[in-house]
């Protein structure tokens, strides 16, 4: 199979140990329950949507809180952020429907929701401040910058756990590594890697902060921290060669015009009305075996209700990630006439919140194709009804393999 196969990227020795102890212990670790409840008690957030209000305005009064100059925070290690955490799939059924989908394996959407969840916690592990429950830090999430997975199928009766850390900082961002295990026969082996950028703003999530700056230990942790330096300098890099900003190369060039060469429609008709046919810019046919990639779309609205907030009263990033998520297999299903397994996850970048009560307008559009492969691209934006105007929140690439091959993918216009 074409299927990629993955090994657990190394952790620090310490961390690779406590991998290794399998179910021991499983049962008093945190649940994803207790993680978003830990949540809420660090930021001091209402449970009920009517008391966000004054919630907030208790925030403000941390500000004090804040350190002037990163110098002024002490440094931490990696294992100071180190959390493991159980999805009691297999121990409590009752949980179980919830991750359930049709095909009896767990929806990728809830597992999206839960490491968002759990990468917000690992930063406030590594910032929490010594005989200060509440944390004066707003921690969101940036990006996500790349989830891996080499299981197929992710079973709905079989504990999983995830452990992460923080693996790198800046001076006001985090990167945050994770893993997803699943118990099988008393073991618990891979299912996924996933990397997750966030940033630190203040109190009322106007501004930046700064973080405690991370100190690697061992030889190990040096190469992690200096693979999240890499991580962040070909972002600037992919940032500043978007094509919005920088024409394409020549070997992108010669892609389109070969593209656009074999989509011309060479035929030509002998004289009709004194006019004879030619060649044209306009005149394009489609290859055998190949989909318009104008019509490789769907779209799908969302209604952003007050139940699904995160602990700052804006709409949940984890959400977002669901919905986009099932609007891309939604798409990837129907372009591949068969069942579509995540394969990866790359680019996805949160541009602007989204407030609760906003329009979510999700747009899913195929944009690649190789043999059983299919790559989507989700485009969000919130829709504000008062003024009208359209505001793109984030963008998503979703990788997915079919089981049967996929016709291929073509181009119409230069976009």
């Amino acid at each position: 199979s074409a299927y990629r196969l993955c090994t657990m990227r190394k952790l620090p020795s310490v961390l690779a140990r406590t991998l290794t102890s399998a179910t021991s212990g499983s049962s008093m670790l945190p649940d994803m329950s207790e993680v978003r409840s830990r949540l809420r008690d660090i930021v001091g957030a209402s449970t009920n949507w009517r008391d966000h209000v004054q919630a907030m305005q208790e925030r403000k009064a941390l500000h004090t809180l804040l350190a002037k100059r990163q110098e002024d925070l002490p440094p931490r290690r990696m294992k100071d952020s180190y959390l493991e955490v159980i999805l009691p799939l297999g121990s409590q059924p009752e949980i179980r429907e919830k991750y359930l989908n049709v095909h009896n394996s767990v929806r990728f959407g809830r597992i999206l929701e839960d490491l968002d969840s759990l990468g917000v916690l690992i930063c406030y592990t590594h910032t929490k401040q010594e005989m200060q429950p509440r944390s004066p830090l707003s921690i969101v999430t940036a990006l996500v910058d790349k989830i891996n997975l080499c299981k197929k199928i992710i079973y709905p009766d079989c504990d999983i756990k995830f452990t992460g850390n923080v693996s790198w900082v800046g001076r006001t961002s985090m990167e945050v590594k994770m893993h997803m295990l699943q118990l099988h026969d008393g073991d618990y082996s891979p299912v996924l890697d996933a990397t997750f950028v966030m940033v630190a703003r203040d109190p009322e999530n106007k501004r930046p902060a700064f973080v405690n700056p991370l100190v690697p230990e061992t030889p190990e942790e040096e190469k992690i921290f200096k693979q999240g330096e890499l991580n962040k300098l070909k972002r600037i890099d992919f940032s500043t060669a978007s094509l919005l900003k920088m024409a394409p190369t020549a070997e992108e060039r010669n892609i389109v015009h070969d593209i656009f060469l074999n989509t011309l429609d060479t035929r030509q008709e002998g004289e009709r009305g004194g006019e004879l046919k030619t060649v044209s810019f306009r005149s394009r046919k489609l290859p055998p075996n190949s989909v318009w990639m104008e019509d490789a779309k769907l779209k799908g609205l969302q209604i952003c209700h007050p139940q699904e907030r995160n602990i700052f009263n804006r709409i949940f990033g984890g959400f977002l990630m669901r919905k986009a998520f099932e609007l891309g297999w939604a798409t990837a299903c129907s372009y591949g006439g068969s069942r579509p397994f995540i394969v990866s996850v790359d680019d996805i970048m949160f541009q602007r919140p989204v407030e609760v009560g906003s329009l979510l307008l999700l747009s899913g559009q195929v944009c690649y194709t190789e043999k059983n492969y299919i790559q989507v691209r989700v485009h969000s934006e919130v829709y504000d009804a008062d003024t009208r105007e359209h505001q793109t929140t984030n963008i998503f690439h979703f990788t997915f393999i079919s089981e049967n091959e996929v016709p291929r993918v073509v181009p119409k216009t230069y976009g």
